[in-house]
């Protein structure tokens, strides 16, 4: 089937780039697209439980049982620069400067076939490409997506796709998510669950990380950020923006949309306050917000339907959002293009042209003005 595909790029200063391009596309398969979403009968998005939860442990040294020690070199964090959960793993190992002693490889974001040379598997996921590799089209055959010098294959297993690593580890049957933390001597996953991977990145990499005393995890804050991350910032705002734009009933979208922007009120009111969730210490709950709040404005309010308020509506949470964009380890990890593309690109059902919105939401370099508070 043959494409045509018109480009169009804004930059800062709103000066329009229009490129127009024909591409030689082939649908992925004329049958419905097998992509990781589920949900009940209701109509309320359920999300994947992880299911690999091995931990690094610096305490643990014997040989015979810890399966997994530390070991500059020896550990590989699979990732996607669109994925909220993947993004605040990597901003991690960057905030650690475990970057030179932990690999890391970055997916296409838009979702492809996983198995192309068998018609039969729908299956739909992460797929690695190279630099300057052709254009990717969505799962429908629609668009041309490039592939720019962020992507990163895995080098080590070659692997063509997140599902191929699963498959390689001994997990035929997924989901195959990402982040990925893999062992590369052992040639199996440690862990797939971004909340354990935060805390292992945290405190368990120490003794060859370059910044071995910085805590996102202060004991004294262990409690309170603790409830309220699985009291609000979890449930209501970080899965909260899923549930809205994953429902399949009115009534579940309603009760979820509710609920979102009932806790960004709560948090607009604390953070007006303190500069961070805990105070004046940024953590790790800082960071989860952060990926969530930073995608709120360019997808989320267009593409899963949030759209009661703006981030930029609220001026707290709006300083915030600039406060901790402006850490350069966490604005390195930040890539509007892959975001945009993913989100726009890889669920046909709710955009089946791939047709990928202008906005980038607020500017996020101007000055935020809380470091006093």
């Amino acid at each position: 089937i043959l494409l045509a595909n018109l480009s169009i790029s804004f930059s800062r200063c709103g000066r329009r780039h229009i490129t127009s391009t024909t591409t030689k596309q082939s649908m992925v398969s004329s049958r419905d697209v097998k992509i990781n979403i589920r949900n009940g009968k209701d109509g309320s998005y359920q999300r994947h439980t992880s299911g690999h939860r091995h931990f690094i442990r610096a305490s643990d040294t014997t040989t015979i049982e810890n399966k997994h020690p530390v070991e500059a070199g020896r550990y590989h964090l699979h990732v996607a620069l669109a994925c909220p959960w993947a993004c605040g793993a990597l901003a991690m190992l960057k905030l650690k400067g475990l970057d030179e002693v932990i690999s890391h490889s970055i997916v296409h974001p838009t979702w492809a076939k996983t198995k192309r040379e068998d018609d039969s598997d729908v299956h739909c996921g992460w797929v690695y490409k190279n630099p300057g590799d052709e254009p990717m089209s969505n799962p429908k055959g629609y668009g041309s997506f490039p592939c720019d010098d962020t992507l990163k294959p895995d080098t080590f297993t070659n692997v063509a796709s997140v599902r191929e690593l699963y498959e390689l580890g001994g997990d035929p049957d997924g989901p195959f998510t990402v982040p990925v933390l893999w062992d590369k001597k052992n040639k199996t996953i440690v862990n797939n669950e971004s909340m354990e991977i935060l805390r292992m990145l945290n405190k368990e990499f120490n003794a060859i990380a370059k910044n071995p005393t910085l805590d996102l995890y202060p004991a004294e804050f262990e409690e309170e950020l603790q409830k309220l991350n699985e009291e609000l910032v979890y449930p209501k705002i970080n899965n909260g923006v899923y549930r809205c734009g994953f429902a399949t009933s009115q009534r579940a979208y309603e009760e979820a949309v509710g609920e979102l922007f009932e806790a960004l009120d709560v948090l607009e009111e604390r953070l007006s306050k303190r500069r961070y969730l805990a105070g004046s210490q940024f953590t790790w709950l800082d960071l989860r917000l952060f990926m969530t709040l930073v995608r709120f404005d360019p997808v989320y309010v267009t593409y899963f339907k949030t759209n009661l308020r703006r981030i930029a509506e609220y001026p707290n949470l709006l300083g915030y959002l600039r406060d901790i964009y402006s850490m350069d380890e966490v604005k390195d990890t930040i890539n509007m293009e892959h975001i945009k593309m993913h989100y726009f690109t890889s669920h046909p059902t709710l955009n089946i042209y791939g047709i990928i919105p202008v906005s980038n939401g607020p500017d996020l370099e101007i000055p935020h003005s809380r470091e006093n508070m």
